[in-house]
């Protein structure tokens, strides 16, 4: 599989990738989707995976075979169709594109192109990293290969060469695609390529904002903030059926790692999560002596459904920590300053990780207010808050994740 696949082969691994995925769908999916820890509580987690970029080897891994929705991550190949079209001189970083109106026509998110207005191809490529431009993907499908349609075979026929045995695309921008899988492994294996491939083009993935003409478009993963400065980039995804994945690339103490996670139901839980697991691998002494991510099996069973379509899209507490409420606001405004009162108090009390927003909305005979809530506390933190304000005589609660439940009517005041 050295080179391009012909049309039967192509055929015949599309034949092999649903038959798997049908094998994977009759296997306890949920089982994909198991707890992982942090500083607050358990976090519900899908597969992932830590690999050395120059070597291959596998420092932490679970479920990494296991069939999974990409989502956007899908670009990462889409992006790398087109590195191999610039450095085969077909395009130049200057080439101009205009979208179709079907690709115009993509969903958000998209760079939302007017008729005959067109970009560059490295605006193209900054776009589908600090954009996750949908309509700017299906606009270099078109591009490269007169169809999405075709591309996606070309997708397809490209993960099969470079080791990604267990991926199959149907689009190019990772929109839901009940075809559309891929593992953990294979995104590592993407990532690997991208890495080693395209060095010259591989900075693209930095990308954190540009300007198109007079808009700045962005911002990027979070994941540069939060790793900085060792984080060097790569992309994340998020359809309702794989919840919110991401792939991050580090540079630390000369030693490059991928680190590849699926599954979460929240993008802070996930990127919280790929932090602690870059630490994690990084403090590794392993001699090397790990298998290798092209020596891990695909077809471990999957795709999960992380957030279903009665809950995709609706207010949810999804996190794992405990839950301070500070009380309930006729406006949003006043709750808002309440909640940033609470966390300068957490930190007057001694405490280094503070809480996250939740200014959830509450109704109650047609009337809305905003309830002031800090979550995803550790327990010891929200009782020591709720003393410190109740001492003071003001009111505080801790509520814990279970209580937490549409329609939210405990949180009426």
């Amino acid at each position: 599989m050295l080179g391009i696949l012909s049309r039967s082969g192509a055929m015949r691994l599309r034949l092999l990738l649903g038959l798997l995925a049908l094998l994977g769908l009759a296997l306890p999916a949920r089982a994909q989707i198991t707890a992982v820890a942090s500083p607050s509580g358990p976090v519900q987690a899908g597969p992932y995976a830590v690999v050395d970029a120059t070597s291959g080897e596998t420092l932490l891994e679970r479920n990494a075979g296991a069939f999974w929705h990409p989502a956007s991550l899908t670009k990462m190949m889409t992006i790398y169709i087109v590195f191999e079209e610039l450095k085969a001189g077909r395009l130049t970083l200057a080439s101009p594109m205009a979208l179709s109106e079907v690709a115009r026509a993509k969903p958000p998110s998209k760079l939302g192109l007017g008729p005959g207005q067109a970009i560059t191809v490295e605006q193209g490529l900054q776009s589908l990293v600090a954009r996750s431009a949908n309509d700017v993907a299906s606009g270099f499908a078109e591009l490269i290969s007169g169809s999405e349609a075709a591309f996606a075979q070309r997708m397809t026929e490209t993960a099969a060469r470079i080791g990604m045995n267990g991926t199959q695309f149907h689009n190019a921008s990772g929109l839901p695609d009940q075809g559309q899988l891929t593992t953990a492994r294979d995104m590592a294996m993407l990532a690997m390529a991208l890495v080693k491939q395209f060095p010259e083009y591989y900075g693209y993935f930095h990308t954190q904002e540009f300007m198109l003409g007079k808009t700045r478009v962005g911002p990027g993963i979070k994941f540069l903030e939060l790793y900085s400065p060792y984080a060097e980039g790569m992309k994340t995804g998020f359809v309702c059926a794989s919840g919110f994945n991401i792939v991050g690339t580090a540079l630390r103490d000369g030693r490059r790692l991928i680190a590849v996670a699926f599954g979460f139901r929240r993008a802070d839980l996930r990127d919280e999560f790929i932090v602690r697991l870059l630490d994690e691998a990084y403090a590794l002494k392993t001699g090397g002596n790990r298998p290798r991510i092209w020596q891990i099996r695909n077809g471990q069973g999957g795709p999960a459904v992380v957030l279903g379509q009665g809950e995709c899209g609706t207010i949810r507490y999804d996190m794992p920590g405990d839950a301070v409420w500070l009380g309930t606001y006729g406006d949003w405004k006043t709750a808002r300053h309440a909640y940033d009162v609470g966390q300068a108090d957490i930190a007057r009390l001694g405490f280094t990780r503070l809480g996250k927003e939740w200014i959830l909305p509450v109704v109650s005979n047609k009337v809305t207010k905003q309830a002031a809530i800090i979550a995803d506390l550790e327990p010891a933190t929200a009782q020591a808050l709720c003393a410190d304000y109740q001492a003071r005589k003001l009111f505080c609660q801790v509520k814990k994740p279970e209580e937490i439940v549409p329609p939210f009517g405990l949180f009426w005041r």
